[in-house]
């Protein structure tokens, strides 16, 4: 379980990582869905990590970053449904 907790950690920082490179590079917009999953799934990996090591400050941030993307996601959706 330890090791999957921590490739959760490194994996989700590498999203992150890439979601941040990929903006800056303009190869994705910042408001895109691609970005938007990214960033969600790269915070999930580092919460769980977080929440395994007792380092709370970064997994509460972390599900609030969570919480952002899907909120910005739901946006995206019903923006994108709207007549």
């Amino acid at each position: 379980m330890t090791a999957a907790i921590e490739i959760a950690g490194w994996s989700g920082a590498a999203i992150l990582l890439a979601a941040y490179a990929l903006v800056s590079l303009r190869r994705l917009t910042g408001d895109g869905a691609a970005f938007q999953i990214m960033n969600i799934v790269g915070a999930a990996g580092i919460a769980v990590n977080s929440g395994s090591n007792r380092a709370w400050a970064s997994a509460a941030l972390n599900l609030v970053w969570i919480a952002i993307g899907i909120v910005a996601l739901v946006r995206r959706w019903q923006q994108a449904l709207a007549p």
